[in-house]
């Protein structure tokens, strides 16, 4: 396991990211998380590993901007669970629950874009050029045209020229 990029928290709440020898910002941080970089946060002052409480605080901003994901009765529920006999339990349970949704979620998308097997705007293209053939085939049907594909209109105003001549 590659060692943990060190990011450390000075008196005056600014983080300092060791690796790029630059101040960096909470929002930083969370790309860290997004990009599944392996960083620890350390208090400068007293060497204390302090990444959770900065976790938190992410999470704390993220929820009070926009939707939040956690609503005000789950974190009532999450509460009651400090100090009870199954806070330890539930800590694994919720871990475990949330990886095995990330996995479903990562197995779908992959499921996903190996049956459309294209970019979004490909398969827009294809799904109207498959509803237009539709459309073509039905009008064949109803108004009784012969020959199966109808003639695109550059065909068109060919024959009709010709018919003109």
């Amino acid at each position: 396991m590659a060692r943990a990029r060190i990011i450390k928290k000075y008196p005056n709440r600014r983080l300092y990211d060791t690796e790029i020898s630059s101040y960096v910002t909470l929002e930083d941080i969370r790309q860290l998380v997004i990009d599944a970089e392996n960083f620890e946060v350390h208090d400068a002052k007293t060497g204390q590993d302090i990444t959770r409480s900065v976790l938190l605080q992410i999470i704390s901003e993220r929820e009070e901007a926009g939707e939040p994901l956690l609503s005000a009765n789950v974190l009532q529920q999450l509460i009651r669970f400090y100090g009870d006999s199954l806070q330890g339990f539930m800590g694994q349970y919720l871990e475990r629950s949330i990886q095995l949704f990330h996995e479903q979620q990562h197995q779908f998308r992959g499921q996903l874009q190996s049956l459309l097997g294209q970019a979004p705007w490909n398969m827009m293209k294809d799904l109207t050029q498959r509803n237009l053939e539709m459309w073509n085939q039905m009008q064949d049907g109803l108004f009784g045209r012969g020959g199966g594909k109808r003639k695109g209109a550059a065909e068109a105003t060919e024959e009709s020229d010709e018919k003109r001549s």
